[in-house]
């Protein structure tokens, strides 16, 4: 009974302090291949096979109920506490190699995940990236500006020019 109190208490704080939470079916892989999903995810997340009754008790304690249906058969929780994003893909490839293992759904920023929702984290491009291509564009905006700032200046400078140029012919 103490044993499942303290479980149940330690999902319940996995559950509390991770980013996202995503429930897998891991029906018929193997131990080397449970291995493979953990090592692909190690940087930001935890994948652990739970009982389905005390998942269910740690969620409702952790306010979240979007996995009491879902929680049947084998089942593994994959508890996210870094970038979501490279997270669901490595899921989603090793679900391509593997399609023993099924994405049920997920909770993710105070919102259920359908296992469509997923994919389309799957498909988004990583934090590091999308923040490169905003410097990129802030980068082409501020050489932007700097020349619609200086088109003035050379026009007005080649205005003046033109006039002493025009003005030393008149004399000559």
């Amino acid at each position: 009974m103490a044993n499942k109190e303290a479980a149940v208490a330690e999902l319940t704080e996995e559950f509390r302090s991770s980013s996202a939470v995503l429930l897998t079916e891991y029906r018929g892989l193997t131990v080397a291949d449970l291995k493979k999903i953990r090592d692909s995810i190690r940087e930001n997340a935890t994948f652990s096979v739970v009982k389905n009754t005390l998942a269910k008790i740690a969620a409702k304690e952790a306010g979240i109920d979007v996995f009491d249906d879902a929680l049947a058969g084998p089942s593994a929780l994959v508890f996210v506490h870094g970038d979501v994003v490279p997270v669901a893909k490595a899921l989603r490839d090793f679900s391509k190699e593997n399609p023993l293992l099924v994405l049920k759904n997920g909770y993710f920023d105070g919102a259920a995940l359908t296992p469509e929702d997923v994919q389309k984290l799957a498909d988004l491009e990583t934090r590091e990236v999308l923040l490169a291509k905003l410097a990129g564009a802030f980068k082409a905006s501020l050489f932007g500006a700097a020349y619609l700032f200086n088109a003035p200046l050379s026009q007005a400078a080649r205005a003046v020019d033109a006039l002493r140029q025009k003005k030393e012919e008149a004399e000559a």
